[in-house]
């Protein structure tokens, strides 16, 4: 992890995430390990992390149906880098924009956790966690590309009752989450259930609860 800012200048309730971001791998999320440098196609996402009316929560996208790549599913807002960007966080930060409207000036970037390699898109991407010291409005920019734009509170994403795994007839097997209108699994996932257990928001949860990924993605 590459920090950014000291852990005192994050809300108490995140600074246990933070500390426990120093020093970590791409192992902590994801046993795929990157391709040899320059064979991939640098993106980012942005991690960001607020407080609403129902605590401290995280900000996700469900990407439009029509898109030709990862259609309909949850991700955090993030892309593929430009040639004009200044590193991960401005692209981050610029594709955060683009897609929900989210002002940069409200964010603080915290930290930039270790690249993470998705094998279907052959992107690597850098994490880059943020606090969002001031929110402003958002949904999506442009419904060709998102459909749907959430804070979604930690509490609900830790809930046992909204967790269990989800299973693939490819052979695909990973942890999923419920939240309104959406069904998060896959990459973003990975990432969701790494953050939980470092931010010790984690609660014990059934793991021989394994549904369907159709199925659940029906149910949604």
């Amino acid at each position: 992890m590459s920090a950014l800012v000291s852990s005192d200048d994050v809300p108490g309730w995140m600074r246990g995430l933070v500390e426990a971001t120093d020093g970590i791998d791409a192992r902590t999320f994801t046993r795929i390990s990157p391709p040899p440098a320059g064979t991939g196609r640098a993106a980012a996402v942005l991690m960001l992390f607020g407080e609403g009316p129902n605590g401290p929560d995280v900000l996700l996208l469900r990407r439009s149906d029509t898109l030709g790549s990862h259609p309909g599913q949850v991700a955090f807002p993030g892309g593929a880098a430009d040639p004009t960007d200044d590193g991960p966080v401005d692209t981050a930060l610029r594709e955060a924009f683009e897609e929900t409207g989210v002002l940069r000036s409200g964010v603080r970037p915290v930290a930039q956790l270790p690249e993470l390699y998705v094998p279907v898109s052959k992107y690597v991407v850098t994490p880059v966690l943020a606090h969002w010291d001031e929110p402003s409005p958002v949904a999506p920019v442009d419904f060709n590309e998102t459909a749907a734009v959430a804070r979604v509170p930690i509490a609900h994403l830790a809930d046992p009752a909204n967790r269990f795994r989800v299973a693939h007839p490819s052979g695909y097997s990973g942890p999923a989450f419920s939240a309104p209108g959406m069904l998060v699994w896959g990459f973003t996932a990975g990432l969701v259930d790494g953050l939980l257990a470092l931010g010790g928001w984690e609660q014990p949860w059934d793991r021989a609860d394994v549904r369907d990924l159709e199925l659940a993605l029906r149910a949604t």
